[in-house]
């Protein structure tokens, strides 16, 4: 006997290795279908049925899939104990479980199983037959890997045998009828042989008549758009982007910090965010052009939360979550949070968890953000129970300081997180805000973002793009719609018309937040100067008047030695050199580094001669820095440190590792 089932599910693993009795890893069965036949095909039994939700509701992205909404699974459906008690008379009848893909199947209602803490062994002690490992060859589709054929879908598999595909794919009653006649006429070929299989050819597949499909055809909804109040909103109304990413959001956007900022300034915006993904390299620039364009600047970051950031076992991308800094304090718990994701939480991509986020919440901001961050992917993907405990949680941690995001891009996906973030807000007495989370700065720019993101998944425009959902090797990642730009405070009026309080809401948490600087003086050890060398004044004015005196000093002692004569060439270089440093401030920089490689040579460590711009400075020839004379060879100082653009200078040395 052959038992072929198929499930339909609330969505998919976060983690395909993770045990069965790993219940909140595994999703939840919605539907369980299966047909018992002989080895000739005949049909002994079946069963379809509709699992009753208990604790759990089906999420919207699954919904959409499989036509099985919760409401229609709480008036159709039947209790799972019963479902089971159903499936497991034929299945203790059977010698094999069958399917497509079946591993995941076997695991789905084994979860069930230790979820009702009923014997796994029952379903997993079964030989299995997988239709998709038994037809790969047989298929021969290219594409595999490591130049192996793929593994045939379902479909692909059906009209490779009969020349067409069937209709009602995710509906698991009409998804194991087509497993089932594609099986027996595997078996029929040869393809699949069992000891059992003892007369192929007289093998005849008897179907079942099936019940109404869960929906004829899978329709696009047309998105409706919010319906504005009878008066429209005042134009007093005022709005800031706080969910906005920079070019440093590597090849995922395309705004430039100075055209982000000039963008907010021409349309009137007294503030904006940025909050680039996984990292903060555009906070300095940023946080400079906003306070000199007279704007507020609000640094943030959309890091990844995943469950363990020091678990590098399995990948673990996360969610990505938006943290806005209240002021400075918030910016340096920013830093460290970033800095975390790098250092220690990297795999993959750099990532933080919960307890990191504890530890250093202080002064921060947190929204729900887009819809791959965890409350809305958890509302499309896994359930709204799991949402709300998330949301719960981000309140509990953040308090008054936690916001649900609200974007309006046009996808119908958007439209269901929102409905229920609002749900979520009332019964939690939580905030909204308006956003329109953007990649590109004028909706002109929506083909070269494309194209940006063609060339961080090295994929070509031309392939199918999908933003929402499973791609597999069809579909390339890309935005569905032009709308993720930086739109006007008008637009943003026009777009959430009916939700005033949410645009309003921007301009008070930007009113919150504090504006600060983030340039400062270079700052370097106090070198330890001799007694002889010391001023008084420079304890008084902070002033370099000391450490310039012991720098020339050296610098004679040594030019004394490296040139048989001091000509009046040598003097003029030496001292434009010393009065340059003097005048940017450096002479600390160069006594430091002659310290450290003069201590070097001292412990008999191999010093190079020097290497860069560094060795056209006679100054660091002198102090015995470099071991070229820039002099002899015509070497120019300015490259090196120019008095017309002060910087911090930067000298490369070279030790020998072994000594």
């Amino acid at each position: 006997m052959f038992l072929i089932y198929d499930t339909e599910t609330t969505g998919l693993p976060r983690d395909w290795k993770a045990p069965l009795t790993d219940s909140d890893n595994w999703p939840r069965l919605v539907q369980l279908a299966w047909q018992l036949h002989d080895a000739k095909g005949t049909l002994i039994s079946r069963g379809n049925h509709i699992v009753k939700p208990d604790g759990f509701t089906i999420p919207f992205t699954s919904a959409k899939i499989h036509g099985i909404t919760t409401e229609r699974a709480e008036a159709d459906g039947i209790p799972l104990s019963e479902v089971l008690a159903a499936f497991d008379v034929d299945l203790a009848r059977a010698q094999y479980v069958m399917g497509h893909n079946i591993e995941f199947d076997v695991n789905i209602v084994g979860a069930e199983y230790h979820r009702l803490t009923q014997d796994l062994e029952k379903l997993t002690s079964k030989p299995v037959i997988d239709s998709k490992n038994e037809a790969t060859e047989f298929c021969a589709i290219p594409g595999g890997r490591g130049g192996r054929f793929k593994w045939p879908t379902l479909t692909e598999l059906h009209v490779k045998l009969f020349d067409h595909g069937f209709g009602e794919a995710h509906d698991a009653a009409y998804d194991v009828d087509a497993t089932a006649k594609c099986f027996f006429e595997l078996c029929r070929l040869r393809v699949i042989q069992r000891p059992e299989l003892v007369d192929p050819d007289g093998i005849v597949y008897e179907a079942p008549q099936l019940e109404a499909a869960n929906f004829e055809a899978t329709k696009k909804t047309a998105i409706q758009e919010p319906k504005a109040p009878v008066a429209a909103v005042s134009e007093d109304v005022p709005f800031v982007h706080l969910h906005t990413h920079s070019k440093f959001s590597i090849l995922q956007a395309v705004s430039t910090i100075p055209e982000l900022v000039q963008e907010a300034v021409d349309k009137g915006m007294p503030a904006l965010a940025i909050s680039d993904h996984g990292n903060m390299m555009g906070a300095f620039q940023f946080v400079r052009e906003a306070n000199k364009a007279g704007i507020k600047a609000i640094v943030g970051a959309e890091l990844n939360v995943c469950r363990d950031h020091a678990d590098k076992s399995t990948k673990d991308d996360g969610y990505p979550v938006v943290l806005l800094a209240r002021n400075k304090a918030g910016y340096h718990n920013l830093t460290k949070l970033s800095s975390k994701a790098y250092t220690d939480g990297f795999y993959y991509c750099p990532r933080i968890d919960k307890e990191l986020i504890t530890t250093f919440k202080g002064d921060l901001i947190a929204t729900t953000g887009g819809l791959f961050s965890e409350i809305p992917s958890l509302i499309l993907n896994v359930g709204e129970v799991q949402a709300e405990e998330a949301f719960i949680w981000w309140k509990e941690t953040f308090g008054e300081h936690f916001y649900a995001e609200l974007n309006r891009h046009g996808l119908e996906e958007e439209q269901v997180v929102n409905e229920t973030l609002l749900r979520f807000c009332k019964k939690h007495s939580v905030r909204y805000i308006a956003a329109n989370s953007s990649y590109y700065t004028q909706k002109k720019q929506a083909e070269a973002h494309d194209i940006l993101l063609c060339v961080k998944d090295a994929q070509n425009v031309s392939k199918p793009k999908r933003y929402i959902g499973k791609r597999g090797r069809e579909f390339r990642f890309g935005m569905p719609n032009s709308e993720w730009y930086v739109k006007t405070p008008s637009e943003m009026r026009k777009l959430f018309a009916d939700l005033p309080e949410a645009l309003a809401l921007t301009s008070e948490i930007a009113e919150g937040c504090e504006s600060y600087v983030l340039e400062r003086d270079v700052l370097l050890p106090a070198f330890d100067i001799p007694e002889d060398f010391v001023h008084a004044e420079d304890a008084v004015d902070g002033g370099k008047r000391g450490e310039n005196a012991y720098l020339r000093h050296l610098t004679y002692l040594g030019a004394a030695k490296r040139y048989d004569e001091i000509t009046e060439e040598v003097r003029q270089r030496l001292d434009f050199e010393l009065e340059t440093i003097e005048r940017t401030g450096y002479p600390g920089y160069f006594l430091i580094v002659q310290d450290f490689t003069s201590a070097a040579r001292e412990m008999g460590v191999s010093v190079g001669p020097g290497r860069g711009s560094a060795a056209g400075s006679a100054v660091a020839y002198c102090v015995r820095i470099t071991n070229v004379d820039p002099i002899a060879y015509d070497l120019l100082f300015e490259r090196f440190l120019n008095p017309d653009r002060v910087s911090l200078p930067d000298i490369d040395i070279d030790f020998d590792d072994e000594g």
